[in-house]
């Protein structure tokens, strides 16, 4: 689900930043362990490429279980101080559900305080009545470029939960390429849901 980097709020000297390629593709890829209480345990990966303003992506296990998705979007940045880094996309979902998605993700950054989130609206083509909106939001501190801290929401029916609304914290580390966060939901509940989250870019 969502693909999240760790934004520090600094950028480097202009004499000190190297030289981009307009035509170069970067690469994501993340995977996230959900531990769910008295239900079947999962993993959820995803797959992105970016280029310039192309943004497309591959899913499975995040819109329902043994349910793929694949993407296509539009990227977007506006500000320097308070950035906003948007992607207007569309999906198409197959599998045990069926359905098309217009879709969104949003960072808005100060500093070193992040706003993430990312949501859909799945038009379920088999069943109308199983159409939903799903949303993931985290809002991050990091101290240091290397770690974060902050809260996280979540509205899914990729598993069962009492809650319509989920909320949780995390913890997150990074290195240059590779990023590892932790979430807790429902830290107040019996049982709470745990979600491990591993990604990397290239």
């Amino acid at each position: 689900m969502a693909m999240i980097a760790l934004l520090s709020g600094r950028e480097a000297p202009a004499q000190e930043q190297p030289a981009t390629d307009e035509k170069a593709w970067s690469y994501y890829v993340s995977a996230y362990a959900y531990i769910l209480p008295g239900d079947e345990d999962y993993l959820q990966p995803t797959f992105t490429a970016d280029h310039d303003w192309l943004h497309l992506e591959a899913r499975y296990n995040y819109e329902a279980p043994k349910t793929y998705s694949v993407w296509a979007g539009y990227n977007f940045t506006v500000g320097k101080t308070v950035t906003f880094e948007g992607t207007a996309m569309l999906g198409a979902a197959f599998g045990d559900t069926e359905g098309v998605a217009p879709g969104f993700k949003a960072t808005l950054s100060w500093t070193k305080l992040v706003f993430y989130s990312e949501g859909e609206y799945l038009f379920d083509t088999n069943e109308s009545s199983d159409s939903y909106f799903y949303a993931w939001s985290e809002l991050s501190w990091a101290p240091v470029d290397w770690f974060r801290l902050g809260l996280v929401g979540q509205r899914t029916r990729a598993y069962q939960s009492e809650l319509d609304i989920q909320r949780g914290v995390l913890v997150g580390f990074s290195s240059e390429r590779v990023d590892f966060t932790a979430y807790w939901f429902n830290p107040d509940e019996r049982s709470p849901t745990v979600v491990l989250a591993l990604g990397v870019s290239f």
